[in-house]
């Protein structure tokens, strides 16, 4: 379709013109992140049984993750803790009581994590 007056369509909009308009607004912001969907419970609890009396924070029951992305969070964990620790049947085991730093990790990483225990 053109708009030369000889085709049949009248196009309402020929006549206007953009003269006179202020000047439209510039977006070169970063788009916003959306927040991150929660990615499920997770449990922290508090252990002293069968380690020789010694306390270890243990994270469970994470679903829809891989042993990569475990690492990743136990190696920030340690850390951010100063201590030791592992990945062990498919949980994060870290050397002693450290369960709010723990929760505050995994609060950033999207999970909702749960004390658990004593």
């Amino acid at each position: 379709m053109t708009n030369e007056p000889d085709s049949g369509f009248n196009n309402p909009f020929s006549a206007l013109s953009s003269e006179g308009l202020p000047a439209g607004k510039v977006n070169n912001a970063k788009p916003v992140e959306a927040p991150r969907k929660s990615r499920g419970r997770v449990d922290i609890l508090r252990v002293k049984a069968g380690r020789g009396g010694k306390t270890v924070t243990v994270v469970k029951n994470f679903v829809g993750i891989g042993l990569p992305e475990k690492e990743k969070l136990a190696k920030e964990m340690q850390k951010t803790c100063g201590t030791g620790g592992t990945v062990k049947e498919g949980q994060i085991e870290i050397q002693g009581d450290q369960r709010e730093a723990v929760a505050t990790i995994l609060t950033k990483a999207g999970f909702s994590p749960v004390m658990a225990g004593g």
